[in-house]
């Protein structure tokens, strides 16, 4: 049976992971800019690299060597000749950049960076749900441990996930994990293929509903609407859109460099972005004469703002928090990251 919405209620609560206080940025325009040079200073003087994500704070993305999805960065982690990486990101993101440059010094500013969503499985529940269904290919989400890494065929990101699908043997059922809307997804976008479907959440997008977005379009009826697929609300706007209830023109499911490209390319004036409101810093940075609104302005992620720009200055100045990978695990999720990594290049 193809889902068409997702299932009232919440979805399992995420285990051992306590949500943090987003603490406000107290620096000064001044303060921030020297924290900026001080950081490139270190980093040149370190041989390190500054990654961070799309979801991180504006000051933040600004002081890094490359922004970017969670695709994207793990290209630039497996490619870059530093010596040090530091992720200003989440902790899974930092660990697959320690399982593919093993000979390099990974950093995560703050350990309080987890996410949601990958607490939401454990390797465990990977072998459990792989007995119940023998020969099936296990693809999961990048944002997962790495021992949950090491019990999967291939990663994927919200950007590939179809170009995973179609990789595999049409004739090979497929579990994902462990997202359950981009997984809904994906069952929606190749109804022909066999895809259980873990019952994960990421509790940010979560919370993104389609009448809180719907409500933000009638407001602003000449915007675009972008929307990533871990949202609540991607099920029931598709399923709508096919019902004839939603309008289809100038609405896309995407990933957020799916977003990224979009806010440049697309002719509209107005993007109302339905993901984590972080994004939409270096959206307004590539095309500076469009306007975007959140569609839900509280979709902030705790666990992504617990970085800080000082927390970058202190990772390189005290070598703090270094993150590793045990051998043996590292080498059994090694093989699924670099399907996703090789993958479209």
């Amino acid at each position: 049976m193809i889902l068409q919405n997702p299932p009232d209620g919440p979805l399992p609560l995420p285990r051992r992971l306590e949500l943090p206080v987003i603490e406000p940025t107290t620096e000064s325009a001044e303060q921030i800019a020297a924290l900026q040079r001080e950081i490139r200073r270190l980093a040149r003087e370190r041989d390190a690299v500054v990654l961070a994500h799309n979801y991180q704070r504006p000051e933040v993305q600004d002081a890094a060597d490359f922004v970017g999805d969670s695709l994207g960065l793990s290209r630039q982690a497996a490619q870059t000749p530093a010596s040090v990486i530091v992720f200003a990101g989440v902790h899974f993101m930092a660990e697959t950049a320690a399982i593919l440059s093993p000979g390099k010094r990974v950093l995560l500013p703050d350990l309080r960076a987890g996410c949601s969503l990958a607490a939401t499985i454990t390797p465990e529940d990977v072998r459990r749900w792989k007995g119940e269904f023998p020969g099936y290919i296990a693809v999961g989400y990048v944002n997962t441990t790495a021992e949950v890494k090491a019990e999967l065929d291939y990663c994927c990101t919200s950007g590939n996930v179809l170009d995973v699908i179609d990789a595999i043997p049409a004739d090979k059922g497929i579990l994902f994990l462990p997202d359950f809307f981009l997984g809904a997804h994906a069952r929606r976008m190749r109804p022909d293929r066999r895809i259980e479907v873990w019952m994960g959440e990421c509790h940010v997008h979560r919370g993104i509903r389609a009448e809180t977005l719907n409500a933000a379009r009638v407001r602003h009826p000449e915007a675009d609407v972008l929307v990533h697929p871990e949202c609540g609300c991607a099920g029931q706007l598709i399923y709508e859109m096919g019902q004839g209830d939603v309008e289809p023109e100038g609405l896309h499911i995407t990933s957020t460099e799916g977003m990224i490209r979009a806010a440049t390319e697309n002719a509209a004036p107005k993007f109302i972005v339905a993901t984590e409101t972080g994004i939409m810093h270096r959206m307004r940075q590539m095309a500076p004469t469009k306007q975007f609104i959140a569609a839900d302005p509280e979709a902030v992620c705790a666990y992504m703002k617990a970085i800080t720009i000082t927390g970058v200055r202190d990772s390189l100045t005290l070598d703090q928090h270094h993150i590793t990978v045990p051998p043996e695990i590292a080498a059994r999720a090694r093989g699924a990251i670099d399907r996703m990594v090789a993958l479209g290049r």
